[in-house]
């Protein structure tokens, strides 16, 4: 813009020299291409940065203080390259989802989502370094975090990774992102661990292991269960062992003779029965005989 301004001036002081020997017409083109040059070249020099925009003034190959929101005053030769200061999402699913291995070797695939912006502060640092807003993800953000990401599920087993340690691992990744990326003036918001999903093979590994787990748990409860039935039954026969023994120490002489009338007695209720003596001697078991000849 500034060079049309120089040929509008130009072209002005050509048209007045012109204007001396002609008509009006001729002066009026000359004032108004003067008036066109000069306005040409007060915009030249002057740039506006959006909101929500740093921009890295460059004169000559050399970077000057970043410039905040706002209009700017500067010289004609000066380039502006602005960054949005915005937070961008670096989504890494579909076709860029991350490849990683566990420590065990297993192969299995992480959606992350890196959110991320620009500190105005830095916005020199970052020009020098990737030159444009598209070339600080594709340079800085993408290759390091698809790196920490792999390198932090290397730390763990596979199933820590889908399953009982996914939320440590996100918070490890996150934190190693941000520090690795806030020296270069890239401000790191949040990190995602969408989702973690294991390959073909390490599911089918996985499967295997999880009805190895169960067969285990079942011979174990089996086992458990045989245990229990064993030393309910070793229980039960020390109970009935001690009711022997209590019930042999108990039977006497003298408790079998009393059990022997109680017995008479009930039978002499209802048919005319007599005794003989116990046995041989006078503390044998007695002998009930039926009275009625019928039997005896």
């Amino acid at each position: 813009m500034f060079v049309l301004s120089i040929l509008l001036v130009i072209t002005a002081v050509v048209l007045a020299v012109l204007a001396r020997s002609r008509s009006v017409g001729w002066k009026l083109g000359a004032v108004l291409a003067g008036v066109a040059g000069l306005a040409f070249g007060v915009i030249s020099c002057v740039y506006v940065v959006s909101a929500y925009e740093v921009g890295v003034p460059v004169l000559f190959g050399k970077t000057g203080t970043p410039l905040k929101s706002g209009m700017h005053l500067k010289t004609p030769f000066t380039d502006v390259t602005t960054f949005s200061t915005r937070p961008v999402d670096l989504n890494l699913n579909d076709k860029d989802v991350v490849e990683v291995r566990s420590s065990q070797g297993g192969v299995l695939y992480a959606d992350v989502t890196v959110k991320w912006a620009v500190t105005p502060e830095n916005a020199v640092e970052l020009y020098r370094l990737a030159g444009s807003q598209d070339a600080i993800q594709e340079r800085l953000v993408l290759p390091d975090s698809r790196e920490i990401i792999r390198d932090v599920f290397a730390k763990h087993k596979s199933e820590e990774g889908y399953v009982s340690g996914r939320q440590a691992i996100a918070s490890e990744i996150e934190t190693t992102i941000k520090e690795r990326l806030k020296p270069r003036g890239i401000d790191v918001t949040n990190v995602n661990l969408r989702n973690v999903r294991p390959s073909e093979q390490l599911q089918t590994q996985i499967d295997k292991k999880l009805q190895q787990e169960q067969a285990t748990e079942r011979a174990v409860e089996a086992a458990r269960t045989a245990k229990a039935e064993a030393e309910r039954r070793r229980i039960e026969a020390e109970g009935v062992a001690k009711a022997n023994a209590i019930l042999e120490r108990s039977l006497t002489d003298r408790v079998l003779r009393n059990q022997c009338i109680e017995a008479f007695k009930e039978a002499a209720k209802a048919n005319p029965v007599y005794a003989v003596p116990c046995g041989s001697g006078s503390n044998g078991t007695p002998v009930i005989v039926d009275g009625t000849g019928t039997g005896n």
